[in-house]
């Protein structure tokens, strides 16, 4: 079984920061792409930042130059690392990954439960 858990979420004011992350474990092989995604109220999910296994990264246009996603790769790790927060940066936020169990020869996607984030005006 394999499962992700977030952590880090929570309530902030306007301009602040706050730091998720996202460990994976269980019987893995190997991780591909680690990504985060958000879900505001009443709006469909979307990519927040992703982060492949060789270090390339990709953010939504509404976040870059305010968040930076890493990983390790040792702990099976993603962090996302948000800056300048903005309200309209409120929402639930899901840690998902890509990964090849030790049974299996194809890669699936796997989804944490998501952790809140809401930022005050």
């Amino acid at each position: 079984q394999v499962q992700l858990v977030e952590s880090g979420g929570g309530l902030v004011q306007s301009g602040g920061s706050l730091r998720l992350s996202c460990v994976a474990s269980g019987s893995m092989f190997s991780i591909n792409a680690m990504g985060w995604y958000r879900q505001a109220p009443g709006k469909e999910r979307e990519l927040v930042a992703i982060i492949f296994s060789a270090g390339i990264t990709n953010y939504a246009d509404s976040v870059k130059d305010r968040f930076t996603i890493s990983r390790d790769n040792g702990q099976n790790t993603v962090s996302l690392q948000m800056s300048s927060l903005k309200p309209e940066d409120t929402a639930v936020y899901y840690c998902k990954a890509n990964i090849r169990r030790l049974t299996t020869a194809r890669y699936a996607e796997y989804w944490g439960q998501g952790t809140q984030v809401t930022v005050s005006s």
